[in-house]
């Protein structure tokens, strides 16, 4: 779990469902909707906003982002775990190929009120990311619960209503289970997170000026080598291959979302000659980054015609 610290300062607005105005939102206990099905529509960005009655639970299932909690921002990954108690300002920076359901239901509904005494209403209280390890039997069932939560969601049967309730409180049991066995086994003298924390601040930083692994190496006050292995224990890649996935989001992002040419694209991520960065891409995705963005461009046209959205009833 990777924070560094988000210096904006801004007015934080209230919603039920984030972007709608109106009460419509008053009408339901729990939404369900895929992550791309709002944020497509919000340049893969959801700003500063907080829910004064609701829970959120996110489901990331694919790509990757931050989250922003008030002012810090935390790194998730696919098989990651979002949780969001009532009243506190969150946003999210997602990856084009973000994939995943977001639940927002009533918090009187929960089976433990957050701030209660106990490590279940400790968790409930403050916004968390918590990563599922594959092959761990707990997180795989917290997946299971949520998946099927959305599906009776959608599917409208008789007997919903219990199966919902069930399943969010059994995810979010277990979710705290995994939190809390994460903080207990902590060592307070290790600083491998401190330094993972560290590197994620300034490659958010830096992305665009190129910088070689040294570069990190050196502000945290370790060898390349050193920074490698803690990278590579934490996150499963190296230090080469996180830079080399933080410059493709950021070309993603600049691909969909600005109107420049390929040429201009490179230019503003720091390179020099467009041609190495139709290279470096090409490896990185399999795509040239002009296929690589016809190809969105058609997949997002078929969401806003509808046949992608969930919509709320």
């Amino acid at each position: 779990m990777m924070k560094r610290k988000n210096d904006q300062a801004r007015p934080i607005p209230t919603y039920e469902l984030y972007g709608e105005e109106d009460a419509a939102g008053s009408r339901f206990w729990v939404h369900c909707e895929t992550i791309p099905a709002r944020s497509a529509l919000h340049h893969w960005e959801i700003g500063l906003h907080r829910h004064e009655q609701y829970f959120q639970i996110l489901l990331i299932t694919g790509g990757s982002g931050d989250a922003v909690f008030g002012s810090e921002i935390v790194r998730f990954e696919p098989n990651s775990v979002v949780t969001v108690p009532p009243a506190v300002g969150h946003g999210f920076r997602f990856s084009p190929d973000i994939d995943g359901y977001v639940f927002t239901f009533l918090a009187s509904r929960l089976p433990v009120r957050p701030g209660e005494p106990g490590a279940l209403g400790h968790f409930l209280s403050t916004p968390q990311v918590t990563r599922l390890e594959p092959g761990v039997e707990d997180g795989a069932l917290i997946q299971t619960c949520l998946q099927r939560v959305a599906r009776e969601w959608e599917g409208r049967l008789s007997g919903r209503t219990v199966l919902m309730e069930t399943g969010l409180a059994t995810a979010l049991a277990l979710t705290a289970r995994i939190a809390t066995q994460e903080l207990s086994e902590a060592d307070p003298a290790d600083d491998n997170d401190r330094r993972i924390e560290a590197f994620s601040t300034l490659l958010h930083r830096e992305i665009r000026n190129h910088r070689p692994a040294t570069f990190y190496a050196t502000a945290l006050g370790i060898t390349p080598t050193h920074l490698n292995r803690v990278l590579k224990a934490k996150t499963g890649f190296g230090t080469q291959e996180l830079i080399a996935r933080r410059l493709i989001e950021e070309a993603q992002r600049e691909l969909i979302f600005t109107p420049g040419s390929v040429k201009e694209v490179a230019f503003r991520l720091g390179f020099s000659d467009p041609a190495y960065f139709s290279r470096f891409f090409s490896r990185q995705t399999g795509s040239t980054p002009r296929e690589w963005r016809e190809r969105e461009q058609v997949r997002l046209g078929s969401r806003d015609d509808g046949s992608m959205r969930v919509t709320m009833r």
